[in-house]
């Protein structure tokens, strides 16, 4: 049997492009999962395990939906191997019943890893750039200095139910906390 894994980071993403790529390629049943590839626990991972089996070709549009680093791929490939399941990756046109298969899967991930590491060690030097130039980053205040005081004023007024604050100012009820916490500090 042929089953497909799909994979997006978030929930506003949409499935469709991988879905009809391994449809296409045959999958009888393609799993989703709606999480982050860096986050160890997937559900849609889990069921793969179950319903897999020996003989059967696990399919992925990229080796990236299925794993984040060589290791996390390479520990997949020897779980597919030990169960007599295949891997076939559409993208980089892997297929690991074959021996250049293997091979190409082996440098494929290599190189996967390497581009990971390289751009993390680019934004780590932009950051430590930035900062040094004074620049703090991060998300940029809801509201100035006066709004925030206003904010948290209405707050311990305790006249105004905490939603119609939070909606009056326009910020959620943890970035009014986050407000009030500061205040008192």
């Amino acid at each position: 049997m042929k089953i497909g894994y799909a994979r997006v980071s978030t929930d506003d993403q949409k499935t469709d492009l991988q879905r009809d790529a391994l449809e296409k390629a045959g999958c009888e049943k393609v799993i989703v999962d709606k999480v982050s590839g860096t986050i160890m626990e997937r559900p849609g991972l889990e069921k793969l395990k179950e319903q897999l089996r020996a003989g059967d070709f696990l399919i992925v549009w990229r080796l990236d939906r299925l794993g984040r680093s060589l290791q996390d791929l390479i520990g997949w490939i020897n779980y597919l191997q030990g169960k007599d399941i295949a891997l076939r990756s559409l993208h980089e046109t892997i297929d690991t019943t074959t021996p250049t298969g293997k091979l190409t899967f082996h440098i494929f991930g290599a190189l996967a890893e390497f581009e990971k590491n390289l751009i993390q060690e680019r934004t780590r030097a932009g950051l430590r750039a930035a900062r040094a130039r004074g620049r703090l980053g991060g998300r940029p205040k809801a509201l100035d200095d006066d709004q925030r005081q206003v904010a948290v004023d209405l707050y311990r007024q305790k006249k105004m139910p905490i939603r119609r604050i939070c909606e009056t100012m326009g910020i959620s009820k943890p970035t009014l906390y986050a407000y009030v916490r500061a205040a008192q500090e």
